[in-house]
């Protein structure tokens, strides 16, 4: 404990300059004696530290010293270097600060630690945004959300993503029982907006496979082989393309009361293709159309016809108008739910 203080002491210095002594003592939980006491082992270990007492004292280092001690393990520096995708640093304007940060850091780091953290770059990712544009019913590749944790330590992927070598997984696709066998060439991987997923080749092709779903996980004692110059951050932009850009094969109108409109456009979002429609240019201001008095228009898209089973959740809040086939999905829908709870109904 008392080594960890003493380095704390001295970063603290060396990002401050002076720095009162019951501050320090604050920050650190401790006496000011200890501080003191702190300041006389530092300076007796040759840290030019002193201190001065006074109505503007504090402690300092003399100037132009610095440390080349980070006091970074091997870990925290690999965590230093797992950063998030583009987006959320692009949104606040920061992509060039983050990088001209990193490279200060890099050149701090004591050697041996370097390697590690830029290939933690490298492996892991860690994308915040949510699965757009499809909802979220549809987006997350292979069924989204399973509902219970990874089926394998996730330490058992993460030290894979590492070895360069191949790794054997059992893995479970979604609307699946039985259990498949792959051999994956691991790029590494990502966590997107909660989810981890692994990235990797399977037979030279790049694929997802949903960390939830993965039973085992073994090494084989064959090299990975990855795609010659091909890096994680190019096969995971080419991987979440290919989910975003999935096309809606089935446009979808209805109609849901406006106590309810704030709601669906959130839960929606992702499935809406423009902005409610209130009455406005659709022939529905004469009070009698379906934009008109307590309802709001909604066009969808969805990939499949099965995934307009979302808009059940509202109820008999919403309505779907068009097409027929949507219709009928949901009054199917609703006649199973019907059936499943009618036994348990009380009778009138």
């Amino acid at each position: 404990m008392k080594s960890a203080r003493l380095l704390s002491i001295v970063l603290l210095l060396q990002t401050r300059g002076r720095v009162p002594a019951a501050e320090l003592a604050e920050r650190l939980e401790v006496s000011a004696r200890t501080v003191y006491r702190d300041v006389e082992a530092l300076s007796a270990a040759g840290v030019p530290v002193y201190a001065e007492r006074g109505r503007h004292g504090g402690i300092a280092l003399l100037p132009g010293f610095r440390t080349d001690v980070t006091g970074m393990t091997a870990d925290e520096a690999r965590a230093l270097f797992i950063l998030a995708a583009q987006g959320a640093h692009s949104a606040l304007g920061l992509d060039d600060a983050l990088r001209s940060a990193l490279r200060k850091v890099m050149a701090a780091l004591p050697a041996p630690h370097r390697p590690a953290a830029e290939l933690a770059g490298r492996r892991i990712l860690v994308d915040p945004d949510k699965w757009m544009p499809r909802p979220s019913s549809a987006a997350a590749p292979d069924g989204g959300p399973s509902g219970r944790g990874p089926a394998v330590d996730l330490d058992v992927l993460h030290s894979a993503v590492f070895t360069d070598l191949r790794l054997r997984i059992r893995y479970r696709h979604s609307g699946e029982t039985r259990l498949r066998t792959y051999t994956v060439d691991p790029y590494g991987l990502v966590a997107k907006a909660g989810t981890w997923y692994l990235v990797a080749d399977r037979r030279g092709r790049p694929q997802l496979f949903r960390a939830d779903r993965v039973a085992s996980a073994t090494l084989t004692e064959v090299p990975v082989r990855r795609r010659a110059g091909v890096e994680l951050a190019a096969v995971w932009q080419q991987l979440r393309r290919q989910v975003e850009d999935r096309p809606a094969e089935v446009r979808v109108t209805a109609r849901i009361r406006r106590e309810r409109l704030d709601l669906a456009v959130r839960i929606l979002g992702g499935a809406l293709t423009g902005p409610p429609r209130t009455g406005e240019g659709d022939g529905a201001g004469d009070g009698e159309g379906p934009g008109s008095g307590d309802w709001a228009v909604l066009d969808l898209a969805y990939p499949v016809l099965p995934a307009v089973r979302q808009l059940l959740q509202f109820g008999d809040s919403l309505e779907v108008l068009a097409p027929p086939e949507a219709r009928r999905v949901m009054a199917e829908a609703a006649a199973a739910l019907t059936a499943v709870y009618a036994a348990d109904a009380p009778s009138v």
